[in-house]
C-alpha cells in the first residue's frame, strides 16, 4: 500500500510539473503576444516601450503596408507560399523515394552511398554558395523561383529521417508481397509505402515548409526582381529602410502576416506530429 506521505508527494510533484509547463507555455507564447500588440501601435508608440494594452492602429498599419509600392507584400506572400509548398512536396517525396531505395535494395556500394549522403548533411550551405550560384547561372535559373525549390529535392536531413522511420515501420514482407502480386516498384512506393509513411512525411513536410518559408540566405543570393522576392527579403528590406521612412508598425504587421501561413500549415498537419516524431524511435 502507498502511504499518505507518498501520495501527497506525488500530488505536489504533479502540481509543480503543471506549473512549470504553464510557465514554459507562457514564455513561448509571449513573443507572439508582443508581435500582435505592436502590430496595433504606431511607430512612435512602439519607440516608447512595450505595452500590454493593444493600440488602435491595426487597420492603419495594414493599409499602409498594402499601399506601400516598395514592399509588394501580397506578391511576396504568394511567392513564399508557392516556393514553400513546392519545396515541402518535392523534398518529402523524393527524399522518401531515395530512402526507400537505400533501405529496400541490397546493392554494391549501398553503405558508401548512405555514408556519402550523411556526409553531405554536415556541409553548411554557405560553404557551397559560390558553386551553387555558378551552377544556377549555367542552367539559366538565376532570378527565378524555380532556383528556390528545385534544389530542395536533394535533402540529406529528410532522407536520414525517412530512412530511420522506414526501419521501424516498413516491413520487408509487405513490399515483397506486393512484388509477388505483380506491382512494379513505383506503384509499390506510391500506393503502399507512402500511405504507411504518412505521419513521418507530414512531420517532414512541416519542417521543410517552415525552413523554406524562413530561408533568407538563398533568395538573397538568387533573386533580384522585386516581383520574385519572398517574405524574409521584404522584412529585411523594410527593416533596413531609411530612418525617415522607417515604420516599426509596418514591420510588425508584415511579420504578423508572415506567420499566418505557418499557423495554417501547422493546424492542418499537427495531428501527425506526435505520431510521426515517435515513429522512428521505436523498432519492431
Amino acid at each position: 500500500m502507498i502511504g499518505d506521505g507518498k501520495i501527497r508527494g506525488l500530488f505536489i510533484r504533479q502540481r509543480l510539473c503543471y506549473i512549470f509547463l504553464i510557465v514554459l507555455a507562457a514564455i513561448s507564447l509571449f513573443p507572439f503576444y508582443v508581435l500582435i500588440i505592436n502590430s496595433t501601435r504606431t511607430h512612435a508608440q512602439i519607440q516608447l516601450g512595450f505595452s500590454f494594452i493593444p493600440g488602435t492602429n491595426f487597420i492603419r498599419n495594414l493599409v499602409n503596408l498594402l499601399q506601400d509600392k516598395n514592399t509588394p507584400i501580397l506578391r511576396a506572400l504568394f511567392n513564399s507560399v508557392f516556393v514553400s509548398v513546392m519545396s515541402a512536396a518535392l523534398t518529402t517525396y523524393f527524399s522518401s523515394m531515395t530512402a526507400y531505395g537505400v533501405y529496400m535494395y541490397r546493392f554494391k556500394g549501398r553503405d558508401a552511398a548512405f555514408n556519402f549522403i550523411l556526409g553531405v548533411m554536415m556541409i553548411p550551405a554557405q560553404v557551397s554558395a559560390l558553386g551553387f550560384i555558378k551552377l544556377l547561372e549555367r542552367l539559366g535559373m538565376l532570378d527565378t523561383l524555380a532556383a528556390l525549390y528545385i534544389p530542395a529535392i536533394a535533402s540529406p536531413v529528410v532522407f536520414f529521417y525517412m530512412y530511420q522511420a522506414m526501419q521501424s515501420t516498413l516491413p520487408f514482407s509487405i513490399v515483397e508481397a506486393a512484388r509477388v502480386d505483380g506491382c512494379n516498384e513505383f506503384r509499390t512506393f506510391n500506393t503502399i509505402v507512402v500511405p504507411m509513411m504518412k505521419p513521418a512525411i507530414a512531420v517532414q513536410a512541416i519542417f521543410s515548409f517552415v525552413s523554406s518559408w524562413n530561408n533568407y540566405f538563398t533568395p538573397a543570393l538568387v533573386i533580384d526582381s522585386d516581383s520574385k522576392k519572398t517574405i524574409p527579403i521584404l522584412i529585411a528590406q523594410l527593416r533596413g529602410a531609411d530612418y525617415k521612412n522607417f515604420d516599426m508598425g509596418q514591420v510588425y504587421m508584415m511579420i504578423c502576416i508572415a506567420i499566418i501561413p505557418l499557423v495554417i500549415i501547422y493546424l492542418i498537419l499537427s495531428k501527425n506530429i506526435i505520431k510521426g516524431a515517435t515513429q522512428g524511435g521505436v523498432k519492431e
